[in-house]
């Protein structure tokens, strides 16, 4: 394993020699620039160990996690995104890199104390509904674009959407849905904020196959996407300026 190049610059023989740390600084570029592009490469061929390998190698020599997101993981997905509309590639491709980046990010993201996460996201599939699969694909590439996510799994219940994000303080409430009967349980998510007077402490953003823009806008949520790229902007936005935006806001065109 790799040793960290800053803990070399602790032995007293070096200190003076200017040259030691220019060789340093060039030593640690070489392992950085490799190192981001095998975790691309991994991430794009779903490789979830090859990724753990690239993210320990970067977490060795104290890569910043922005650089890491910005330069390998979040160009992996984005490459992902634009095959997958262009249906060159499929669900099963965007769930094992969707796994290969999280694989990643379990080595990178601090433990413990505070992180630096963009936002925390609760998200589940709607009560009556066990389809998961696109719910997985936007829980992992918000994971991988900087959100720290609290998945609830698939048929939750909109009681337990409510309790979660008030246990754990989160800022953005994700439903989504794939069946057009649980679809009317969204409402009751909604319904029980107004209800325990906290709907302003959340937004709520909705998607899946069964739902759309108006939906979205019938049921008071904050927000509707597309897709999982979408989705990214669609929170992004949220965090950035929601409190100065019209909602519902929605990303992409239904159908």
């Amino acid at each position: 394993m790799l040793k960290p190049w800053r803990n070399r610059l602790n032995m007293s023989k070096n200190l003076n020699n200017p040259m030691y740390y220019l060789i340093i600084m060039y030593r640690n570029k070489e392992v950085i620039d490799k190192n981001l592009n095998l975790l691309r490469e991994a991430i794009l061929n779903g490789d979830s160990e090859a990724a753990r390998n690239a993210a320990l190698m970067l977490s060795e020599v104290e890569t910043p996690i922005a650089k890491i997101i910005n330069e390998a993981i979040k160009p992996a997905m984005d490459i992902l995104g634009e095959k997958y509309e262009r249906l060159e590639v499929f669900l099963p491709e965007l769930v094992l890199a969707g796994e290969a980046a999280q694989e990643a990010l379990k080595i990178l993201l601090p433990k413990g104390g505070v992180q630096a996460f963009k936002g925390k996201i609760v998200i589940g599939t709607i009560y009556g509904d066990i389809h998961d699969i696109g719910k997985n694909i936007v829980s992992a590439i918000l994971s991988a674009n900087g959100y720290q996510i609290i998945d609830l799994g698939n048929d939750v219940h909109p009681t337990k959407f409510v309790e979660i994000a008030k246990a754990e303080s989160a800022n953005i409430i994700g439903i989504s849905c794939l069946l057009t009967p649980s679809m009317f349980y969204m409402r009751d998510v909604v319904q029980r904020l107004i209800d325990e007077n906290i709907r302003n402490k959340f937004y709520i953003i909705v998607g899946g196959a069964a739902i759309s823009p108006e939906w979205a806008r019938e049921i008071g949520a904050d927000g509707w996407a597309k897709d999982a790229e979408r989705a990214v902007k669609l929170c992004n936005l949220l965090m950035e300026r929601g409190d100065k935006l019209e909602k519902p806001i929605i990303i992409g065109e239904w159908r």
